[in-house]
């Protein structure tokens, strides 16, 4: 659908955002207010004790502009979840397929020999039709592992084996479907003519290549260490999927009642100077960036209210959760967040990251991860196995077989019950880290 399109072309000109949540996440430029604390004195003592108080609250950071969010919001129930934490089992083929990146990647280049299977080529060419280049025809300095598929010709990768360094010879292919922007060329005979610019072959994997290259010393060990990193990232994927997922229940629950105007004006006029900067910075006007993704002004400016709303409404349900459970910007848990943002972007301090993303988007950011942290402390948790793309597929064949009177023993994981699933949750959201339009 168009608006799907638009609004994925959108999110890529969107600064990054800095937290991983659900399919109606945003992390955009908001409003930071300051709520301050009356005191109230009876004598000199008592003026200076209530004085300290209120500076220690006066300065409490806040991502939406209102007071008061039930105004504007009922937000739905975020302690007692429930939640399924899905943790990817490493395999042995896990673990061998990392190190045969690493392999390829610190290969060595070969100068005296030909091109073998899995060896990494660089190559340019050029495809003619009927003595014609065509779009997607040609390219200089063009890299890929021969026998991966990636160039998507039946017969071209296997062409390249036996060349050598500098040689040039031309393949007389058969162009697959899609492979060319002009459908009339699917299946049309093509010849390229292809120059080996050099090529690199995967280092053996030995106790000498560990040492000289890893901070280990064994093959085994090396192996060890590589499980252990992936079951590390696998577990940082399972809490990051798991704070999503809580996130976007009790999003899914929620009710706005009303938007605060100052605040989706805001996010609003942001968002279009956002583009703004974007079609400048490629040496466009904004008009032409619009021509170029099909929008009309009028549907550019919907995407942005739409845009702005949806991220008026996370702010309202996480200052709401903040201001109910007396939570903080400034307590250890956001601390400890901030130096996890601060380790995963590479940066030396919290205001690095404001200097890159702005103020309001760091503190918008964090407010987000604290409440997702919140609710998930506050649920039970089931640890699985797997995926939760894994648990739907099984759930649809389940029903499936339920429906037809069929054992659910039957069910052997085909690729065409995955692709059917994956189909059906594509449309579910655009990506990670923004607005759901």
């Amino acid at each position: 659908m168009k608006k799907k399109v638009v609004a994925a072309m959108l999110v890529t000109c969107m600064a990054v955002s800095l937290t991983a949540c659900g399919s109606k996440d945003s992390s955009d430029k908001t409003d930071k207010t300051t709520a301050k604390t009356e005191t109230a004195s009876d004598n000199s003592d008592t003026d200076k004790t209530d004085s300290k108080t209120s500076d220690s609250k006066k300065e409490e950071t806040r991502i939406i502009s209102v007071k008061d969010v039930s105004d504007y919001v009922t937000i739905g129930d975020y302690k007692g979840l429930t939640l399924d934490r899905y943790t990817q089992a490493v395999t042995d083929d896990d673990v061998d397929a990392e190190i045969n990146y690493e392999l390829q990647d610190k290969g060595t280049e070969v100068t005296d020999g030909t091109v073998e299977y899995g060896d990494i080529v660089t190559i340019n060419f050029t495809g003619t039709v009927d003595g014609k280049e065509f779009d997607g025809s040609s390219a200089d300095d063009y890299e890929l592992v021969v026998g991966e598929g990636d160039m998507g010709i039946d017969g071209f990768e296997d062409g390249l084996v036996g060349m050598k360094k500098g040689e040039t010879k031309e393949l007389t292919l058969t162009l697959p479907e899609g492979y060319s922007e002009d459908d009339s060329l699917s299946g049309k005979e093509a010849v390229f003519k292809v120059t080996l610019q050099k090529f690199t072959r995967a280092s053996e994997l030995t106790d000498e290549w560990v040492a000289s290259n890893t901070d280990y010393k064994t093959v085994d060990d090396y192996k060890k260490s590589v499980r252990e990193e992936l079951e590390k990232q696998a577990s940082t994927t399972a809490d990051n999927e798991l704070y999503a997922t809580a996130w976007s229940e009790v999003l899914d629950t929620s009710e706005i009642k009303k938007y605060p105007e100052e605040d989706v004006k805001k996010a609003e006029e942001s968002y279009k100077a956002l583009n703004e900067q974007t079609a400048k910075d490629n040496g466009m006007e904004l008009s032409d960036l619009l021509e170029a993704w099909d929008l009309t002004e009028d549907e550019f400016n919907e995407e942005c209210k739409n845009y702005a709303e949806s991220k008026v409404e996370q702010n309202l349900i996480v200052q709401g959760i903040i201001d109910a459970e007396g939570l903080s910007l400034s307590d250890a848990e956001t601390e400890e967040l901030k130096n996890n943002l601060i380790l995963d972007y590479g940066v030396a301090s919290i205001d690095e990251l404001i200097e890159t993303y702005g103020e309001d988007e760091v503190n918008e950011s964090l407010a987000l991860l604290r409440v997702e942290k919140f609710i998930v402390d506050q649920s039970t948790v089931n640890e699985k196995t797997g995926s939760a793309e894994d648990s739907i597929e099984n759930e649809d064949a389940y029903t499936e077989a339920e429906d037809t009177g069929s054992d659910l023993t039957e069910y052997d994981g085909s690729e065409e019950t995955q692709d059917e699933t994956e189909e059906n949750m594509s449309e579910e959201s655009i990506e990670d880290n923004t607005v759901e339009e």
